[in-house]
């Protein structure tokens, strides 16, 4: 599996939230259940890359694409996870924006993975840049995969709306934290469900992905 990690570091992110992202998604990569996870797959390694993201202008990427094939491999990103600094600063929340650039970066990236994911980490619906079901849909007609993470501290139906509006592709799902304490749980169960693809009963039936386009972000930005 080739995934990335897209990182809400918009306005309503204040630094210890954006601190909480970061350490969560540190803590999920030294997990015994996470790398057991990644040793059972078929190629026993995944690809991985972490961008932060905004405005639908304001993209970040903190870790290049990098191959954890192990303990110890899972273990070194941790620690380069845990040591980031936030490089965006403030922004609109163009989750339409993270997705055109996330889709970028497997045409660029030195794996071909037999499953391409984009996982979605945000507190707020889509308020900047092109509709985010009509981005959705496009990346959706490109065979990627797109999950979500959402954090209810604001928005208590963003699960909802994510379901409607930001998932799609195989095997896609949601999973919810109810607030910023509580993510590092969150997103160790959802990037073990992930990596494991194991199916989701019960979704919201998601919708069908729209005819591909030459070029995304040409088109919609």
């Amino acid at each position: 599996m080739q995934l990335v990690l897209a990182v809400d570091s918009s306005a309503s992110v204040d630094a210890s939230e954006f601190a909480l992202q970061i350490n969560g998604m540190a803590h999920a990569f030294r997990s015994p259940e996470v790398i057991e996870a990644i040793q059972s797959g078929y190629f026993r390694a995944i690809g991985v890359t972490l961008i932060e993201w905004s405005s639908y202008n304001l993209q970040q990427v903190d870790i290049p694409w990098t191959l954890v094939d192990g303990p110890a491999a899972a273990r070194v990103l941790a620690e380069r996870i845990s040591s980031l600094p936030r490089s965006v600063e403030t922004g609109a929340t163009s989750i339409s924006g993270a997705l055109l650039f996330a889709f970028e970066l497997f045409e660029t990236g030195p794996f071909r993975g037999t499953r391409r994911v984009i996982d979605v980490s945000c507190d707020g619906r889509n308020n900047n840049g092109s509709d985010v079901d009509l981005v959705r849909n496009l990346v959706l007609a490109r065979g990627i995969t797109v999950n979500g993470l959402t954090i209810l501290n604001e928005h208590p139906t963003l699960d909802i709306y994510f379901r409607r509006n930001v998932i799609g592709g195989s095997g896609a799902f949601v999973e919810v934290a109810n607030d910023y304490d509580v993510f590092a749980e969150a997103f160790t169960r959802k990037l073990v469900q992930e990596i494991r693809n194991v199916p989701v009963a019960a979704l919201t039936p998601l919708p069908h992905a729209a005819p591909q386009t030459a070029t995304l972000r040409h088109a919609y930005r």
